[in-house]
């Protein structure tokens, strides 16, 4: 999703741009939204599964860089002989599941855009009931499973959740939904986690420091050299710029940036508005992984893929954090 610019972080709060009679309209919403939330939490009572369930969430809303630690750590755990799969809601997609993604047969428009890429890593499930699905995926004879998105869910018991922070824009304004980007506050987000994973640079968030948890740092990587000549990026994730200055960090001639919502569905309209652009610039489309898939066909074939995957400083720190999951304790 594309939040409001009052969303943003470092506004004044009294000036125009945060909209601040907006914002006082918006907070009886915001209560009404915490209190569902809350007694959904104190009602739950989550189901346990076999396997290992570890949770990889956020406390925004749209993306901090989730999904490309979740490849990251499906592989580590995979590469020790264990057999890991994701388990997506499937947001976007037709598809209730519980099923296992096939991207030989299912397109975003069945299963989601996040489900497809992580099924490019390994084994990849949705089902809009978490529990279902994972009892599905342990009879299945999955061993771990990493729950994608889900911190705010308390259907399926976790072993371990991480919650993904990106540094450069950890919490918006502040505000919980609809007055800002945040899930849930921040403070009892990070109680019910295990660590931190903070995402790209930026310094380490009061709130995170006085929480006690570990925290991890996280870098997303090009898997590929920049590619050479005039370009115009575009991008429907969660934060787009991300995306772009990753391009021009590579060393990418970027000439047009045109930035789309998370999980934008492309229309004719737009990718004539992209063509237009790269004809008048002399230039290539390039795009993220994510967005790729939801390209069609035709569309493919005229744009390039900028990958990227996610990368630990330390790595030993993580696989600590994980080794009591890897031996089979539960907790």
């Amino acid at each position: 999703m594309k939040g409001p610019h009052f969303w943003s972080a470092g506004l004044d709060p009294s000036s125009r741009e945060a909209a601040p009679l907006t914002r006082a309209l918006l907070t009886p919403l915001t209560w009404l939204y915490l209190w569902g939330f809350n007694r959904k939490l104190a009602k739950a009572v989550p189901a346990r599964v076999s396997a290992r369930v570890i949770c990889i969430g956020n406390l925004t809303a749209g993306g901090a860089g989730k999904t490309p630690v979740a490849e990251a750590i499906l592989e580590r755990i995979t590469a020790r002989g264990l057999r890991a799969a994701t388990l997506s809601r499937g947001h976007g997609g037709r598809e209730p599941g519980p099923l296992k993604v096939d991207p030989s047969r299912h397109t975003f428009r069945d299963v989601g855009d996040e489900p497809l890429l992580l099924a490019a890593a390994g084994e990849a499930w949705i089902g809009r009931d978490r529990a279902a699905a994972a009892q599905a995926l342990t009879e299945a004879g999955t061993e771990i499973i990493l729950m994608d998105d889900g911190h705010q869910n308390p259907a399926l018991a976790k072993d371990f959740t991480f919650i993904v922070i990106d540094a450069g824009a950890p919490f918006g304004n502040g505000h919980v939904l609809p007055k800002g980007p945040l899930r849930e506050p921040v403070a009892s987000g990070i109680a019910r986690a295990d660590a931190v994973i903070l995402m790209g640079e930026g310094p380490v968030p009061a709130k995170v420091t006085a929480s006690g948890k570990p925290v991890l740092r996280a870098h997303l990587k090009a898997t590929e050299a920049a590619p050479s000549g005039p370009l115009v990026a575009f991008a429907g994730i969660g934060r787009p710029q991300k995306f772009f200055d990753s391009l021009k960090a590579a060393g990418a001639d970027v000439q047009d940036e045109v930035p789309f919502a998370d999980h934008h569905p492309y229309t004719s309209g737009d990718l004539s508005l992209l063509k237009d652009l790269a004809v008048r610039d002399g230039a290539r489309l390039i795009t993220t992984s994510k967005d790729y898939i939801r390209l069609p066909s035709e569309m493919r074939a005229a744009t390039l893929v900028f990958p990227v995957k996610a990368v630990f400083e330390d790595e030993a720190a993580l696989d600590a954090l994980l080794a009591p999951l890897f031996n089979g304790r539960h907790r």
